[in-house]
């Protein structure tokens, strides 16, 4: 079949715009009303009881118990409220001296650390700061524990876990919140699953699950793995959750990780818990190798969720460990955690949220295949994501590609239009014969100049 070359044209007649700093969401950020969150039943992503799709949009705020206080809480959960995020993700027993130095109230999480009593003052802050959450619409993805309360290695300790432990405090930690109605749980904390630590993993899943029937459970491992690698036919493990990491600034990461995962059978929901952080070191490398900006942000971003993940988790390299000028740098964080709410990162989320929520979320597939010219390099990856009646197509850089689009309608014309991933701006660019291939250029090129081209019937 000789197919005919029609070129995308970008058309100015902006009839939709939201700039980034002027959009925010309004009213609670999820409606819990529309019941508890299950698992679709394609296995591909997350619905609420009543069957509305639920998109994760989460941010690692580890340190929200260990560190803030009240009115802290406060200010934090509403920025990230009114940015559109869904889901928080924290730890009770933190990385950073957890068990050793109180919260700002001055309360330790344990009576005993020899044998993880639990001290009940400490739990009914968590327990307030996950209603505070709840009002505001927001999720908790809850960990029980770091990583290194496990497993040391690189962390603070102790390690205090072994199965047994690990079984009782699980059972105590699901029967204590099993009728909140904001909770996620996740497992792990940066950290190996197989090995000597998969038994006392598996003994802290199984705990919980236990006691706590109506949440759903992940893993958070370390970087650059998935939970899918220990734990994928554990029946506490509910969706996969990898940590693509922070020295990886390409796609290859998210084909090993992401579309693996997407791949495994049996199917379940997949997502990045931990990708590239805003204003963090690559690699810790900033000498010779920078920061990670908005732009990596976006790129993560978009790259995961066109490669078959229900949602991302955002990341930002003050906020995660709450630092203050009176705090010391953990991994060379330049700013604090106040001042860094607000970087044009965080800005840009919301737009993928709205872009997401947007379309069908029945039978959505990675859709790579539509790119028909050459597009091999994993630095300037064009990805795409289809569902019925529409297509999803990433240019990280702005690259030129060209599409075949016979794939998503049977229709004969598709409407066309540019998404600017920075402000959420919609350009209308024409319609298109389906049975043509389409060569596309982009409004603008060059890094930072992203783009999102919506193919719809």
């Amino acid at each position: 079949m000789v197919r005919h070359l029609f070129t995308i044209i970008f058309v100015l007649g902006i009839y939709s715009s939201a700039v980034a700093q002027e959009d925010t969401w309004q009213g609670p950020s999820v409606n819990f009303q529309k019941g508890k969150l299950q698992v679709s039943s394609d296995g591909r992503y997350l619905q609420h009881k009543d069957g509305t799709p639920f998109f994760y949009l989460g941010d690692t705020a580890w340190e929200l118990f260990h560190r803030l206080n009240e009115q802290e809480v406060e200010k934090y959960l509403e920025n990230r409220r009114a940015k559109g995020f869904t889901v928080i993700q924290a730890v009770i027993l933190a990385e950073l001296d957890g068990l050793t130095v109180p919260n700002a109230y001055g309360d330790l999480p344990l009576n005993s650390v020899e044998e993880v009593v639990p001290n009940e003052a400490y739990f009914k802050w968590v327990d307030k700061v996950i209603r505070m959450a709840e009002a505001k619409g927001l999720y908790i993805g809850l960990l029980p524990t770091w990583g290194d309360k496990v497993d040391k290695q690189w962390g603070v300790g102790p390690q205090v876990f072994n199965p047994e432990y690990a079984l009782v405090y699980g059972k105590w930690l699901g029967k204590r919140y099993k009728n909140f109605k904001n909770i996620i749980w996740i497992n792990g904390g940066d950290r190996w699953g197989g090995d000597g630590n998969f038994a006392i993993w598996d003994a802290l899943g199984k705990g919980i699950k236990s006691s706590d029937k109506n949440h759903l459970m992940t893993f958070h491992p370390q970087g650059e793995c998935s939970s899918s690698q220990w734990f994928h036919n554990n029946l506490w493990l509910d969706f996969n959750m990898a940590q693509t990491g922070h020295c990886q600034r390409d796609y290859e990461i998210f084909e090993r990780l992401i579309v693996k995962d997407f791949n495994r059978i049996p199917v379940k929901p997949c997502i990045d818990g931990e990708p590239r952080y805003e204003n963090h070191p690559v690699c810790w490398k900033p000498d010779s190798m920078g920061w990670f900006d908005d732009v990596d942000v976006r790129q993560a971003m978009y790259w995961s969720l066109f490669s078959g993940a229900f949602g991302h988790t955002y990341g930002c390299h003050e906020i995660w460990q709450m630092k203050t000028p009176a705090r010391e740098a953990v991994g060379m964080a330049r700013g604090d955690w106040q001042s860094s709410l607000d970087l044009p990162g965080a800005f840009d989320l919301i737009h993928a949220r709205r872009l997401m929520e947007r379309f069908n979320w029945e039978n959505r597939i990675p859709a790579n295949g539509i790119v028909i010219s050459e597009n091999n390099s994993y630095k300037s990856k064009v990805t795409a994501l289809r569902g019925k009646g529409f297509a999803l197509v990433y240019f990280p850089n702005g690259e030129k590609a060209t599409l075949d689009l016979t794939e998503i309608s049977r229709k004969n014309e598709l409407s066309l239009e540019w998404m600017n991933p920075r402000t959420g701006e919609l350009t209308k660019a024409g319609n298109v014969s389906r049975n043509q291939s389409n060569a596309v250029t982009p409004p603008s090129s060059g890094r930072g100049n992203d783009w999102i081209l919506i193919v719809t019937e």
